[in-house]
């Protein structure tokens, strides 16, 4: 139950569910977590921002990246929580299973990719501002990060403000998350309002 006292700004970024997250995550969930619509939504985003033939790092991955089927990418590096679904991605090169609520700090070097990806999971971050910089680091001078969310998620596991907020709430809390890394230029937002279909807001940014 959110309260007062939960909502604190030391209490923000719990969770309901503090256990491990490798338990909740330790069996593969071969499902979308939008609807149709929605996930053509992301893809004409990636579209728009990933160059073709460029590498792309896909954070907090799944069996599933939403990528087009038409655009080549030199690399998609796919990093999650459960090996078996990032097994079965067919777009992933490469995989590495990493919690970033455990370990921030990315397996990569500095301006290896052209773009990166947090689809419908960036309301589980408990150090998101830490781990958006550790995203500016492996990203090259000018790639964009775009982070995509809709309404839905597990309460149980997201993080108290983003329960506690609406969907104007979270582009601006997640705008700023962004805007506290200072490695990212100019935001911009994208919002999908369809009126039978799952809402769903891009928040996209360049590195510095």
């Amino acid at each position: 139950m959110l309260t007062a006292a939960s909502l604190s700004p030391q209490n923000a970024f719990r969770r309901v569910d503090e256990s491990a997250d490798e338990n909740f995550y330790n069996f593969p969930r071969f499902v979308t977590h939008i609807d149709e619509q929605a996930i053509r939504a992301v893809t004409e985003l990636y579209r728009e921002f990933f160059p073709p033939n460029g590498a792309i790092l896909d954070l907090m991955s799944s069996w599933i990246s939403h990528l087009s089927e038409d655009v080549a990418y030199s690399r998609v590096a796919g990093l999650g929580m459960n090996v078996e679904e990032l097994a079965a991605n067919p777009r992933l090169t490469e995989t590495i299973v990493q919690n970033l609520n455990a370990d921030s700090r990315l397996p990569f070097g500095a301006d290896e990719f052209d773009g990166a990806a947090i689809c419908v999971s960036v309301q589980y971050l408990i150090e998101p501002v830490t781990v958006f910089g550790e995203i500016a680091r492996v990203l090259k001078t000018d790639a964009p990060l775009v982070v995509t969310f809709s309404n839905r998620c597990f309460p149980m596991k997201a993080v108290y403000a983003w329960n506690a907020l609406g969907d104007e709430g979270h582009v601006e809390l997640v705008s700023e998350y962004f805007s506290q890394t200072e490695s990212f230029g100019e935001i911009e937002v994208s919002r999908h309002l369809p009126f039978n279909s799952d809402p769903l807001f891009g928040i996209i940014a360049r590195k510095k």
